[in-house]
């Protein structure tokens, strides 16, 4: 027994061939969306890419400007299929074509869903792929004579004033790297040499933080070194008054900037999944009305359209036995290959 099964006259054949032309193109314009949301992510992305430790980030950009553009394709595709469903002669064309063009259009949406998915669920690599890439900026924020990493310096500063944070997950990660150079140091300072003295790796380790970490809104003339020395400032504790630097660290400031942004395109895709779900089924019901047409020159007369053939069980016990049966047909082309080889060989 066919699944949701529909009845349809001429009427509401055309009504549907007509509806589902006007869905397609709108659904061009939907993945026109899609691709652009990926490339501005994509944009957005490669600005951090230096603060960034791979790649894996751009999955979710580059899996959406894919979608988009196949959306395109399918949809101009299937547009067309509406359109020429209208005229017999020109529909005839597409008719041994329509059933895998539904399979294909299936597993567009499929992929289409998990690319939704992966717009909810990748918050977790995106963590630690700044939290290590941070760390990595942290470290060469000094090496502003460095080739490859001259740069840093500005990147770091640049992203605590834009992003409002300070460190990698706080302004106390600053206390923990040497961020001012060898450069701008003067190593015969009794002071200098015993600070690099006073831990085993040699470093200048300091309770200060870069100038960008300082809150402009602060009424408080900014305080970046001696951050912990409450007698080097007057009026001044450092457990009990609020300091006047971004406490946020950039590592969540950043996961929650890139993280509404792919909720927001999550949320986009999942739209257009559901759009394109309707435009599948739609094209379903008309190519199994259209098939009920069995004298062309009789176009008024009244057909079945139905979403499966069968029912969900007897379509997935079906659909388990073409897999045996494609299972075996190719067990025994082995067989007979190995059987046709063993006269050679004699």
């Amino acid at each position: 027994m066919a699944l949701l099964k529909v009845k349809f006259d001429q009427k509401k054949r055309v009504k549907l061939a007509q509806g589902l032309w006007l869905m397609n193109w709108l659904s061009v314009l939907a993945g026109i969306i899609l691709f652009s949301l990926g490339l501005f992510l994509k944009i957005e992305l490669r600005k951090r890419s230096d603060v960034m430790n791979n790649s894996e980030s751009h999955f979710v950009p580059n899996s959406l400007i894919g979608v988009g553009i196949l959306s395109c394709v399918f949809n101009s595709l299937t547009g067309k299929i509406c359109y020429d469903a209208l005229d017999p002669a020109k529909y005839a064309k597409w008719k041994p074509w329509l059933k895998p063009y539904l399979a294909i259009c299936v597993l567009f949406n499929v992929a289409l869903f998990l690319v939704a998915l992966c717009c909810f669920l990748l918050r977790g690599s995106l963590e630690s792929t700044l939290a290590q890439g941070l760390k990595n900026g942290m470290k060469y924020y000094r090496d502003t004579d460095t080739p490859g990493r001259c740069f840093m310096k500005k990147t770091m500063d640049l992203l605590q004033i834009e992003f409002k944070c300070c460190g990698n997950s706080g302004f106390r990660d600053w206390f923990e790297i040497q961020w001012i150079s060898n450069r701008y140091l003067d190593l015969s300072s009794k002071e200098v040499k015993d600070r690099i003295k006073s831990n085993v790796d040699g470093r200048y380790l300091v309770d200060g933080v870069p100038f960008s970490c300082c809150n402009p809104s602060s009424p408080r003339p900014c305080i970046q070194y001696q951050l912990t020395n409450n007698s080097a400032h007057y009026s001044y504790d450092h457990q009990t008054e609020e300091l006047n630097l971004w406490l946020h660290g950039c590592r969540a400031a950043l996961l929650s900037y890139y993280g509404s942004l792919m909720n927001s395109m999550g949320a986009a895709t999942l739209l257009v999944w559901l759009f394109e779900v309707t435009i599948t089924v739609g094209l379903r019901y008309l190519h199994t009305a259209l098939e009920g047409v069995s004298n062309p020159e009789d176009p008024e007369c009244e057909t079945e359209g139905w979403l499966l053939e069968k029912s969900i069980p007897e379509t997935w016990k079906a659909f388990l036995e073409s897999l045996k049966k494609l299972g075996k047909g190719n067990q025994v082309e082995a067989e007979g290959a190995d059987a046709g080889q063993a006269p050679e060989a004699g």
